[in-house]
């Protein structure tokens, strides 16, 4: 696909990525509106991989119109302060996630989110990290979760809440 000014292959693919970010964002905006107002978090805690896409397509403005702050938990090496590292099982290896260590105050209220719920290791790990900074998670929401990978029992007790399961 060639990104010339006279082929308007490029403008059709920033366009597809704009419709993708604002479906996202509306899907965001109903789960808040759905479930997550009444928890009054004090802070979104936004997983994300490399890409941070989550984070910065969904989490960030949720957290924006809940009049949260925006805490992103990622993979190691991707935050440029001191941080706080939580190593955690995959099905096919391990990993380890990362938050500033100042990103949450003792005793504040969490609300974990991030697109997929799958077998949970990721959101486990991150509410270990949200809770040996002593926040207190109230809850974790997805967008979707895919319920045969089991991953809402790795949860424990917390209030889990998805917009679609599969």
């Amino acid at each position: 696909m060639s990104a010339r000014p006279e082929d308007p292959s490029w403008a059709r693919a920033i366009l597809a990525a704009l419709i993708v970010e604002i479906v996202l964002v509306a899907l965001a905006f109903a789960w808040v509106a759905a479930y997550a107002h009444g928890l009054r978090p004090g802070g979104l805690a936004g997983m994300a991989g490399g890409a941070l896409v989550l984070a910065g397509i969904v989490a960030a403005p949720v957290a924006y119109r809940m009049g949260a702050g925006f805490i992103p938990v990622r993979k190691a090496g991707k935050l440029p302060w001191a941080v706080v590292r939580e190593e955690y099982q995959l099905e096919y290896g391990r990993d380890k996630l990362e938050i500033h260590r100042d990103a949450i105050h003792p005793g504040e209220r969490i609300l974990v989110i991030d697109d997929v719920l799958a077998t949970g290791g990721t959101a486990e790990a991150t509410c270990r990290l949200v809770e040996a900074l002593g926040g207190k998670v109230v809850g974790l929401g997805f967008l979707i979760e895919l319920s045969a990978l089991g991953g809402r029992t790795r949860l424990g007790d917390h209030l889990v809440e998805s917009l679609a399961i599969y």
